[in-house]
């Protein structure tokens, strides 16, 4: 197992359980860190793989805080812990950003504390070079997506378009929403997630701009019905005028 001061590690609670921690980055180690003994921070694949195979307990639990990473590091990590033969858990004890939240999405039983948060989008790059370049760039980058894509459609039922949607809009999901749209599978009302500040603080603002955006939903609707009162008002005193044209008319015409 690894040391517990790793950011990614195991910790065998009994006969029956272990835990993994993911709470760091979610990308290779490069040669800087194999050279200095660097990137304890960092989840990667491979030493996913050689951990996973000292697993003994018919149950998995994996904790997850992380911004995530790497599209390509995050998929071959789901694809690991969806090859394991136990019972796995996924549990968000603050975020689970972006390629962390594709790893979220491997557990058989996925759970979203209240002051948890995930937060699914396109994959993102750098390009630099002519307008092929740039559209060759853009089409690279909607087939990596695409894998983050079908994994959500196929594990919260919902449609591709509206998963295509929120990634689009970079889009936060706070627990509630989670377990509406089907990313976890219980409600959990007991927080026993470990939130750091930083995560609690940008909680908190999620929550605010949430509220926010619903308000100004709010408001939008009714301006709305404030125009259409207002429309309809003004057609009706159009038709008056017009009756009472048609009324004088009618009277100048009997006088002639």
């Amino acid at each position: 197992m690894s040391d517990e001061k790793k950011y990614l590690n195991f910790r065998k609670l009994n006969e029956q359980e272990t835990e993994l921690y993911v709470y760091g980055d979610i990308r290779k180690k490069d040669w800087i860190d194999n050279w200095f003994g660097t990137g304890d921070d960092k989840t990667d694949a491979l030493t996913l793989k050689d951990a996973l195979a000292q697993i003994d307990t018919p149950v998995l639990t994996v904790r997850i805080n992380s911004y995530g990473g790497s599209v390509s590091e995050g998929l071959a990590v789901y694809n690991l812990l969806s090859d394991f033969k136990g019972h796995l858990r996924t549990v968000v004890d603050g975020f689970a950003c972006s390629a962390a939240s594709v790893i979220f999405m491997a557990g058989k039983e996925r759970i979203v504390p209240e002051s948890g948060l995930l937060m699914i989008h396109n994959a993102w790059s750098w390009a630099e070079g002519d307008s092929n370049a740039m559209k060759k760039a853009a089409e690279d980058l909607e087939k990596q997506t695409q894998p983050s894509v079908n994994i959500y459609v196929s594990k919260t039922g919902l449609s591709e378009e509206k998963v295509k949607e929120m990634m689009d809009h970079e889009t936060w999901i706070t627990s509630k929403e989670a377990f509406e749209l089907g990313f976890a599978t219980s409600l959990e009302k007991n927080d026993s997630a470990k939130q750091s500040l930083e995560s609690n603080y940008v909680f908190n603002l999620v929550q605010k701009v949430k509220k926010l955006e619903k308000s100004e939903q709010s408001q939008k609707e009714e301006i709305l019905k404030l125009k259409n009162s207002l429309g309809e008002q003004k057609n009706n005193s159009q038709n008056n005028n017009d009756i009472n044209q048609d009324a004088w008319a009618s009277f100048f015409n009997i006088k002639k």
